[in-house]
Parts: C-alpha cells; sequence; structure tokens
C-alpha cells in the first residue's frame, strides 16, 4: 500500500479537516449571533415622544429634478400609458 492510501493516514485527515469545518462553522454563527444582537434595539433606553417641550413645525422639502431624472420620469410615465 502506498503512503498516500495509508488508512490510518486518511482517517486522521478526514477527522481533521472536521473539526476545522465545525471550528468555522462555530465562528460563522458566533458573527452571526453577533451581528443580530447588535441590530437589535433596546426598547427601554427609547425616549417617549412628546410630553414637554414645544411644537415644532414640519416643513415639506422640494426637490428639483435634473435634466436627464426628468426625461426618465417622462419616459416612464409613456411606458405607463
Amino acid at each position: 500500500m502506498s503512503k498516500k492510501n495509508n488508512l490510518a493516514k486518511r482517517k486522521r485527515q478526514h477527522e481533521f479537516e472536521l473539526r476545522r469545518e465545525k471550528l468555522e462553522q462555530e465562528k460563522k454563527d458566533k458573527k452571526l449571533q453577533a451581528k443580530k444582537n447588535k441590530m437589535k434595539v433596546d426598547g427601554s433606553d427609547r425616549k417617549k415622544k412628546g410630553g414637554s417641550g414645544f411644537q415644532v413645525g414640519k416643513k415639506k422639502v422640494k426637490t428639483k429634478l435634473t435634466a436627464l431624472s426628468k426625461a426618465k420620469a417622462a419616459q416612464a410615465m409613456e411606458l405607463d400609458k
């Protein structure tokens, strides 16, 4: 039997690969869990809206369309018809 085809060596290599894959999967899971925890919003520290203070009016923001965006909008309207 050749060295490459040695059963004990193949078995050890296989076990090593399984261990490494398991570690990589655990690392991946930890990263994912950390991201999920980071994204969660803790409701306890949110401020209540309203209450004391003064009223602030809301203004509508007007946007100017560029010539290119006007042309695209016109073309889209033609396609809808």
